[in-house]
């Protein structure tokens, strides 16, 4: 397996980005269009200190192989800033060489960097692939059960 590099994802980086972010989506079945996917980038890339960023992978020949989405936030319980690993996405052809738990590692590093007190994420339950991969980097489950509403779509 060729070595990847793992960068801050820029304007000059969508083009390899979309087709992963894409990929992820069709996994979820969901079908946001390119547009608003390449306006979420555009998002975190504008400001990237109080939004969040995307790091992309490339392979050795300077392809997207995976990427990961950083938000920032906040916890109350814990008074601190958190990072939440919203995405994460590594084409199948490059599973299974530790490519996620480098995109994984990079999105703790930089919770770090920012005096982030954790890193989260969630998964869909029977993603079985994705949790042994959280479970290998020391993720800890937890006990708390997602809700969600559409805003203005009641």
């Amino acid at each position: 397996m060729s070595a990847f590099e793992i960068v801050v994802a820029g304007e000059a980086d969508l083009e390899q980005l979309l087709p992963l972010m894409r990929a992820y989506c069709d996994f979820y079945k969901v079908d946001p269009s390119d547009e608003e996917l390449l306006s979420l980038s555009r998002t975190l890339i504008a400001d990237p200190e109080r939004e969040g960023m995307q790091f992309l992978a490339r392979d050795g020949n300077h392809r997207g192989a995976g990427f990961a989405t950083l938000f920032w936030g906040w916890d109350t319980t814990e008074a601190s800033r958190i990072g939440t690993m919203n995405d994460l996405y590594v084409e199948p052809g490059a599973r299974g060489g530790g490519l996620a738990e480098r995109l994984i590692q990079e999105c703790l590093n930089r919770c770090e960097e920012r005096g982030a007190s954790r890193l989260e994420w969630i998964t869909a339950p029977d993603n079985a692939r994705a949790q042994a991969v959280y479970d290998r980097v020391g993720g800890v489950r937890q006990p708390w059960q997602v809700y969600q509403m559409r805003a203005g779509r009641r």
